[in-house]
């Protein structure tokens, strides 16, 4: 069974950035299609990216195009997000999810059939 670990959050100040990696375990990251979600609290999770298995496309939330970037190293089995431009918003607990697609992703935080422990990323002045 694949384990996701996220790490890479902190806090920082509006305008700023942070790279966020999911490590992946028990499977490669050529197995699974993967999607960054975020859970502000008092809100429901939110998928801000996602890439597909096969072909790498990735998709992104309006909230978060143009800011966000993500990637993947399959040399290393790592998941990126390069978050720039933070925002107040963009306050939340970051995980990383896996699920058993091949040619795309999912914008649907339930459809992800794995999560593993979020990080922390806080943008406050």
């Amino acid at each position: 069974e694949v384990q996701l670990q996220a790490s890479g959050g902190g806090s920082v100040q509006p305008g700023q950035s942070l790279r966020l990696s999911c490590a992946v375990s028990g499977s490669t990251v050529a197995d699974y299609a993967f999607g960054w979600v975020r859970q502000a609290p008092g809100k429901e999770r939110e998928v801000v990216s996602c890439m597909s298995r096969y072909n790498s496309n990735v998709e992104y939330a309006n909230s978060v195009a143009g800011r966000f970037k993500m990637s993947r190293d399959n040399a290393n089995n790592l998941v990126y997000l390069d978050m720039s431009s933070l925002r107040p918003e963009d306050t939340a607990i970051y995980f990383c999810g896996a699920v058993d697609f091949s040619y795309h992703c999912s914008m649907t935080a339930k459809l992800y059939d794995y999560y593993g422990r979020g990080t922390q990323v806080t943008v406050s002045s």
